[in-house]
C-alpha cells in the first residue's frame, strides 16, 4: 500500500524539480564571465572569481573625484584632470575602477535590465565608504542622480535610484528621491568628449522642491564618474536651491 505524501513535501519536491528542470534549461551562469556558477545562494549571479577581480580603488586619492592619484611625487593632492575643470561638488568618492568585470556588470545592471544586481553592487560601495572612513557623518541626505522621464521610460529604472537607496539604508540616511529632477532630454555623455559631456548638461538639473535641500549637506549618488560633467551640475543646481556641502559617491570611475 502506497502512503501519499503530505502537501508540504510534495510542494517542496516539486519546487526541487522544476528548479532542476530550470537549470538544465536556463543553466546559471556568471554575468561577468559566463561560466557556469558554483552551488551557493540562489540570487547569486556573479561567480566568487569574478568579484575578487574588481579593481577596488585605492589611496591616495585626488581630493576632488576620487581618483587614485598615479604621481604623488609632485606633492599635490589634485589630479593632473581636476587642476583644468571647476566643478561644483566639493569631493567626489568611488568605491571601484570602470575597467573589467565592473564596467561589465555595470552595463549588465544599466541595459541589460538586470536592477537585481542593485545591492551587490551597492555593497561595494558602502564597504569603501567604511573602509575609507568617508565623511558621511556631516551628510544630511541622499539624492540619485535623476534621469530625463523619456530615458526612465525606456529603461524601466533608475540605476543610481536603486544604488541611492541601498546606501541609505546602509548608513540610515534620508533619501530624498524626485527632489532634483533632469528637465532637458540630452545626449548620451558616452559618445561625447570631454569638453563637450559639460556643455551637454549645462542647465539640465532643476530642484523641485528648493526647501528640502536649503541648508542641508548632500550625497549625490550614481553609478560612474567620467568627467564628473553630470554630478557638477547637478551639484551646481542643489547649491543654487541652497544646499551646503555637496559629496559624490559612485559606484565607478
Amino acid at each position: 500500500m502506497q502512503i501519499e505524501k503530505p502537501p508540504e513535501q510534495r510542494t517542496a519536491f516539486l519546487k526541487r524539480f522544476l528548479g532542476g528542470l530550470l537549470e538544465l534549461v536556463y543553466p546559471r551562469i556568471c554575468l561577468s564571465c559566463r561560466k557556469k556558477l558554483p552551488e551557493g545562494p540562489s540570487g547569486e549571479r556573479v561567480c566568487p572569481q569574478c568579484w575578487n577581480a574588481v579593481k577596488r580603488c585605492v589611496p591616495p586619492f585626488c581630493r576632488r573625484c576620487g581618483r587614485h592619484l598615479q604621481n604623488v611625487a609632485s606633492g599635490r593632492d589634485i589630479c593632473s584632470e581636476c587642476m583644468r575643470k571647476h566643478l561644483h561638488f566639493d569631493r567626489a568618492f568611488s568605491a571601484c575602477s570602470y575597467e573589467g568585470v565592473i564596467k561589465e556588470l555595470i552595463h549588465q545592471f544599466k541595459y541589460g535590465g538586470r536592477s537585481y544586481l542593485g545591492p551587490s553592487l551597492g555593497k561595494l560601495m558602502a564597504e569603501h565608504a567604511r573602509q575609507y572612513r568617508l565623511p558621511l557623518e556631516v551628510v544630511d541626505c541622499i539624492i540619485p542622480v535623476p534621469l530625463h522621464s523619456a530615458k526612465l521610460r525606456e529603461r524601466e529604472f533608475n540605476q543610481a535610484e536603486v544604488l541611492g537607496s541601498f546606501v541609505a539604508r546602509e548608513f540610515n540616511k534620508e533619501m530624498l528621491d524626485g527632489c532634483l529632477i533632469r528637465r532637458l532630454p540630452t545626449k548620451a555623455q558616452a559618445d561625447l568628449g570631454s569638453n563637450e559631456r559639460f556643455t551637454n548638461v549645462r542647465g539640465s538639473f532643476t530642484v523641485k522642491a528648493p526647501q528640502a535641500v536649503a541648508g542641508k549637506n548632500i550625497l549625490l549618488v550614481d553609478d560612474v564618474l567620467t568627467t564628473g560633467a553630470t554630478s557638477s551640475e547637478a551639484a551646481l543646481a542643489l547649491k543654487n536651491a541652497g544646499a551646503g556641502i555637496v559629496f559624490v559617491l559612485t559606484l565607478a570611475n
